[in-house]
Order: structure tokens, then C-alpha cells, then sequence
């Protein structure tokens, strides 16, 4: 599974933060792992150089293999929280998408 991160021009990447977001996106998806070919994960700060509120935005958008991709957003105050809270999404989705696929073949 290959993850790909995506940031806008007012979110710093680094080595740190990409490895942080591996890392969320491996733990949070491991179980669905052999079954995707990529995840992308898209971060933006929708207020740009000012503060406040939950206005980091992470769109993460998982591409199963024969499937139609699959994508959760999450808002909040950090990086971290916004990641962490789309994976969580994403893997609901996943659930979900593949729970429908498994009982459509039995």
C-alpha cells in the first residue's frame, strides 16, 4: 500500500510529519491493508495564516484494488486530530464497503 501526502501551501511538510501520518494511516488501516492499492491523504488549512477553531482540514481517500475509491474528511484544531479522526472514518468506510462486497458474495 503505497500513502501519499498531500499538503497546501500553509501546512509545513517534513520527514516527521509524513512519518506520523504513516504511521496513523498503517495502524488505523492494517486490517484492510492487503486489500488497497493507495491511500491519499490531503491536508489544508482552510483559514490559512489565521488561528482558531477546527480549521484543519484532512480529506483521506483509500483506492481498494478492483473498487471504486473511498474517501472520509475530518475538521479539527490539530494535525494530528484531523488525520487521526479521517482514518477513523476511512476505516468505518472500509468496514462498511467491504462488509456490503462480502455479503453480496455469499
Amino acid at each position: 500500500m503505497i500513502i501519499q501526502i498531500n499538503t497546501d501551501h500553509t501546512i509545513k511538510g517534513s520527514e516527521q510529519l509524513s512519518a506520523e501520518i504513516e504511521a496513523t494511516v498503517h495502524s488505523s488501516l492494517s486490517h484492510h491493508e492487503s486489500r488497497l492499492t493507495r491511500v491519499e491523504v490531503h491536508l489544508s488549512d482552510v483559514n490559512g495564516a489565521k488561528s482558531g477553531g477546527n480549521d484543519i482540514h484532512c480529506v483521506m481517500e483509500a483506492r481498494p484494488a478492483g473498487l471504486q475509491p473511498v474517501a472520509a474528511t475530518h475538521n479539527a484544531g490539530e494535525l494530528d486530530e484531523a488525520v487521526s479522526g479521517a482514518a477513523k472514518k476511512l476505516k468505518a468506510a472500509l468496514e462498511t464497503t467491504f462488509g456490503k462486497l462480502h455479503h453480496h458474495q455469499t
